[in-house]
């Protein structure tokens, strides 16, 4: 025992000054991937992660933080853009998305390489002209 854990900051009162990342975490190798690069670019101080299923689900707060982010970055396993279409369907913007199946083969696996995430981390970073927030 005795581990600090880092938190993060407040979604609602830092949306507007944050980039918000939506994640799929679908149950193949690429919404784990997904999740994973999500986790990354959220401790690397690119964005803060938050949680698309809530939206999903009715939740108001997260419908209004994802309509009031900074800028929203939807990170999607597959062609099926369940990310993305959850943030469409109530009306808040996507800023940039991405399809990590278009880099690497969806399979029926949990499994993914480490090389994966780090590789598919830096091309957001670079592709979405990322930098890192000020809100700590």
């Amino acid at each position: 025992m005795g581990e600090e854990f880092k938190l993060l900051p407040l979604c609602h009162p830092n949306a507007r000054e944050m980039t918000m990342i939506w994640v799929c975490s679908g149950a193949a190798n690429v919404g784990k991937i997904a999740h994973e690069v999500g986790v990354r670019l959220t401790k690397e101080g690119y964005g803060r992660l938050c949680c698309v299923t809530a939206i999903a689900a009715g939740s108001k707060l997260h419908e209004g933080i994802a309509k009031n982010a900074k800028r929203n970055l939807v990170i999607n396993g597959c062609a099926n853009r369940c990310a993305s279409k959850v943030l469409e369907n109530v009306g808040a913007r996507v800023d940039y998305k991405i399809d990590i199946s278009q880099f690497l083969r969806k399979m029926p696996t949990l499994d993914f390489y480490e090389g994966d995430i780090e590789k598919i981390t830096e091309f957001i970073i670079n592709d979405a002209h990322l930098e890192r927030n000020s809100v700590e």
